[in-house]
């Protein structure tokens, strides 16, 4: 009886440690020459920001502006509706890894930003339209109200940016082999250009809503990275960035621009595959 019982001990032993090691090797990465895409929605959180206003008959700056992001519930409609989803606050991003846990990629953060108004503000500088705000001011306090000013990059604060990442399997640090499942830590830093869509209505101008190229910034994130079967993924990323932009086209008249740099916080839920062309 004793040696059967070790004799079952023994096969159940090594027909775990069989399971383990394939286990294992299933968890290896193979992602050197894949490409991957994603597509996924964000929230963020922005710095105050100094912007300054400028055109023929107006210099101004206002300090310290708060602005708050432009979230829309989620619901089918608009998030997965073929002809809306670029409406709510989106990334979408595609690579390739050159390395085995190193990819370069080509994305944008489509974000939104939407000044806050009727409230107290600083305002330094000059303005001279022939209007209710006609003056020169030092630090003055004035109210941001609709009639003055009304300022956004709704459609939107768009990051076209190129990211550099680092992917290391966590598996065996968690003690974690399923199989079919691969639990992944991101890591990357990125550069980019801002093309906002801004729109702005400004001391009784002419409202300007187009495309521009304003800018420029630079990010870093972290995020988790769960894979299943090799080629599907969900991923959550904490991205902090920096954007300074000092061409944003404010109103019809290219004279008119304004200026402004400010960090952001941004959280996103992300959804993508693993795939070879070739």
């Amino acid at each position: 009886m004793m040696k059967k019982i070790l004799l079952g001990f023994f096969m159940l032993s090594s027909m775990i440690n069989f399971a383990q090691e394939n286990s294992f090797e299933f968890h290896e990465y193979k992602n050197k020459g894949k490409f991957f895409a994603y597509w996924g929605w964000n929230r963020e959180t922005y710095s105050n920001s100094d912007i300054t206003f400028k055109g023929n008959d107006y210099h101004f700056t206002l300090n310290d502006v708060a602005a708050r992001e432009k979230v829309k519930p989620f619901a089918l409609d608009p998030y997965l509706h073929p002809l809306k989803i670029t409406i709510p606050q989106t990334n979408v991003r595609l690579g390739y890894f050159f390395k085995e846990n190193y990819s370069v990629s080509i994305g944008v953060d489509h974000m939104k930003y939407v000044m806050y108004n009727n409230r107290i503000g600083t305002i330094t500088g000059t303005i001279n339209t022939g209007g209710d705000f006609d003056g020169v001011y030092d630090h003055d306090k004035i109210l941001v109200s609709e009639d003055f000013l009304t300022f956004e990059h709704t459609d939107g604060l768009n990051y076209v940016n190129v990211e550099v990442d680092r992917f290391d399997n966590i598996d065996e640090f968690l003690n974690f082999r399923v199989r079919g499942i691969d639990i992944a830590i991101t890591e990357g830093i990125g550069v980019g250009l801002l093309y906002p869509k801004t729109n702005t209505k400004l001391l009784g101008k002419e409202r300007y809503d187009d495309f521009n190229l304003a800018g420029w910034g630079a990010s870093a994130h972290v995020g988790i990275n769960i894979t299943f079967f090799k080629h599907f993924f969900v991923q959550s990323n904490v991205k902090f960035g920096y954007i300074d932009m000092n061409n944003i086209r404010t109103t019809k008249s290219s004279d008119d621009s304004a200026s402004q740099y400010f960090t952001f916080l941004e959280r996103s839920i992300l959804f993508g595959g693993r795939f070879r062309l070739f």
